[in-house]
């Protein structure tokens, strides 16, 4: 199992912003999201981010749930 950490998608996130980039939306497996709901501090902001989990946010960018099974990638504006 690849390490999978809220910590980890923040530094994907972090770096995108860096090189001057836009994320657009988060792609996450369907495993790597399971490891990640179980964060307090990402299933809070997720869970809160709208009623419909096809809706769902984490610090402001969609989130898509893929059947890659611990797909962690930020997918940006070109």
């Amino acid at each position: 199992m690849p390490n999978i950490s809220v910590k980890k998608l923040d530094k994907l996130i972090g770096d995108m912003v860096s090189k001057n980039q836009t994320p657009e939306k988060i792609l996450i497996g369907y495993k790597a999201y399971g490891e990640l709901m179980k964060d307090r501090k990402f299933f809070e902001e997720v869970v809160g981010s709208a009623m419909e989990p096809s809706k769902r946010k984490y610090k402001k960018f969609k989130i898509r749930v893929t059947q890659d099974d611990y797909q962690l990638e930020v997918k940006g504006l070109t």
